[in-house]
């Protein structure tokens, strides 16, 4: 009996040691989950819903005026003649986006979709818009992303659901300079990315070629290398963790988002444009884009220059690779050479 007493408790302690074993593990296991939500969440936060800030928009103009000093004359002559106009379009989801245009100073169908940059707006791409409109001539369109600028939204799409913006402006465009447009859809950085993510849809005739400065390859390569620079933490398990929370919550993931993908569907021709000392983009992407876009295509790497910032620091090139690339694939496209201070 003192031995069947003896192995009854015996039991009884391994059946409690079992018990509080898997009571341990359940509750390790339940604060990692919690933990790992909780820091998907916060992720999600910060990259999606970043402060803008106000949105004023003689600031923005004011800022292009100080950092390009030679377009001045050319945004005042604009803005004198009432040239900044406003447009919307109501998306798929029933937002509003907004968005500037502006006619050439004679008639064409030569226009061009300028695409910005991660919380930034449209009119940050106005230098851009001087190369376009000022130095070739184009009909200018500049939307406002998705949560950027005056337009709606609550989330950053990172170029993913942009392309379809993208998409429904190309068409506004095509409409608003009279049909039969010859496009050129311009991006840099997020715009650059949305710009090749656009580049792999069944995207109309009037889109002739691309231009994309200093995107990423995708949206998990660029927020693996955000979360390993700012916060020394590997991609696993937070980088997996919040792609999946993305993928309920907004409907897609950082692995799908995908401009490397894309671009190895595109046809059309696109030049590839990046700084040579670019670390927030690391210009490694550029050359896995490259060689993943078919035929045709262009490289050109901005001596020195870091992120977004190829046209501030080599104007003068950078009109003259953009001229050149266009000429091959507009019709009655002029080569002119014109002096930024003209």
């Amino acid at each position: 009996m003192d031995s069947e007493r003896k192995a009854n408790r015996h039991t009884s302690k391994v059946s409690s040691s079992c018990l509080w074993m898997k009571v341990s593990i359940a509750v390790f296991l339940a604060v990692i989950l919690i933990g790992l939500t909780v820091s998907s969440e916060y992720m999600l936060h910060y990259a999606l819903q970043p402060e803008m800030g106000a949105y004023v928009e003689q600031e923005r103009i004011d800022n292009f005026r100080n950092d390009y000093s030679f377009g001045a004359p050319w945004i005042d002559s604009i803005l004198a003649a009432g040239g900044l106009r406003d447009t919307f379009i109501v998306n798929r989801k029933g937002e509003r986006l907004h968005g500037y245009y502006i006619y050439a100073d004679s008639v064409t169908d030569k226009t061009a979709v300028l695409v910005h940059g991660y919380t930034d707006c449209a009119l940050k791409m106005l230098f851009i818009g001087y190369l376009y409109h000022h130095d070739l001539g184009f009909n200018l369109l500049l939307p406002d992303l998705h949560y950027h600028g005056l337009s709606e939204g609550k989330y950053v799409q990172m170029g993913w659901f942009d392309r379809l913006d993208v998409l429904e402006w190309i068409e506004l465009a095509d409409s608003l300079f009279g049909g039969n447009a010859q496009m050129v859809v311009h991006g840099i950085s997020m715009g650059a990315a949305t710009t090749m993510m656009l580049s792999g849809e069944d995207v109309p005739e009037c889109v002739r070629c691309y231009v994309e400065d200093c995107g990423y390859t995708s949206v998990w390569d660029e927020f693996a290398g955000e979360v390993r620079n700012q916060f020394h933490l590997p991609s696993f398990p937070l980088l997996y963790a919040a792609s999946a929370l993305c993928k309920v919550q907004l409907g897609w993931s950082f692995g799908e988002a995908s401009s490397l993908r894309q671009v190895r569907k595109c046809y059309r021709p696109m030049l590839f444009i990046h700084g040579e000392q670019d670390d927030y983009v690391p210009t490694e992407m550029v050359y896995r884009l490259y060689e993943a876009k078919p035929q045709p295509k262009a490289l050109w790497i901005a001596p020195g220059s870091p992120h977004a910032w190829s046209y501030h620091d080599h104007p003068a090139e950078y009109t003259r690779q953009v001229r050149q690339f266009l000429s091959r694939y507009l019709d009655n496209f002029q080569v002119r050479e014109t002096s930024l201070m003209d």
